[in-house]
């Protein structure tokens, strides 16, 4: 099985206990960070702490029920996405549901199938309007920060491994020369006289930092970084 998603967080807020184990369960077979609250006081309470990418939350709850919580979330927060499940017998609930800017909604008895398949595509929607650049599964170069990541823990990165990245990573899939990485690490010395050397070193540095294989050397032609 390919590695777990670690980047994407979830909170499961469900009331049913062993629904709520099920459910869990099954998404730590796919997710690292998988959150659970048995009622919507507590689960607002792990939003606050955990700031979870997705929220999957029953739409009947004792202490704050499904709408409220979400109600309370989106007061301060548009951004979060979120799953509501509820009987068929709610329709009444499930069309103001729908004003709170939902992800979709799910009829219970869940087919987690269906809810995996609605998660990994809300997965690759944000990982797509997050900016970032993935190097494998839980590696990750942030364009607008100019910042590498793993497990969401930054990788030091000194100044010309920086200047490399951020080249590379805007010239995905295509070669770039050592003669530019060159000039482009020394932005201040452009009669510097061109060291081959000195690239092979950054690479070989930057290479230490990186998933095997994401960055490679192109005969000829130069270096070039592949996004998963």
């Amino acid at each position: 099985m390919e590695s777990r998603i670690n980047d994407i967080s979830l909170l499961v807020a469900e009331d049913e206990k062993e629904l709520l184990e099920y459910i869990s369960e099954y998404l730590h077979l796919f997710f690292v960070k998988v959150y659970s609250a048995q009622n919507g006081e507590e689960a607002y309470k792990i939003y606050k702490d955990k700031k979870p990418d997705i929220i999957i939350t029953d739409i009947n709850m004792p202490s704050l029920d499904g709408l409220s919580l979400i109600s309370k979330i989106r007061e301060e927060d548009k951004e979060t996405r979120i799953v509501i499940m509820s009987a068929h017998s709610e329709e009444e609930k499930l069309l103001k549901a729908v004003e709170l800017h939902l992800e979709t909604y799910l009829i219970k008895p869940i087919n987690v199938e269906k809810l995996k398949d609605i998660l990994f595509k809300s997965v690759f929607e944000l990982r797509k309007t997050q900016k970032r650049v993935y190097l494998d599964d839980d590696v990750y170069w942030d364009k607008i920060g100019e910042k590498l990541y793993r497990n969401k823990e930054e990788i030091p990165l000194k100044t010309k491994e920086r200047l490399c990245m951020r080249l590379l990573c805007e010239n995905l899939s295509k070669p770039v020369s050592a003669q530019t990485i060159f000039y482009t690490i020394h932005p201040n010395n452009q009669e510097m006289k061109f060291s081959s050397d000195s690239v092979t070193s950054l690479i070989k540095r930057l290479r230490s930092k990186l998933p095997k294989g994401v960055l490679r050397n192109v005969y000829g032609a130069g270096y070039v970084i592949y996004e998963r």
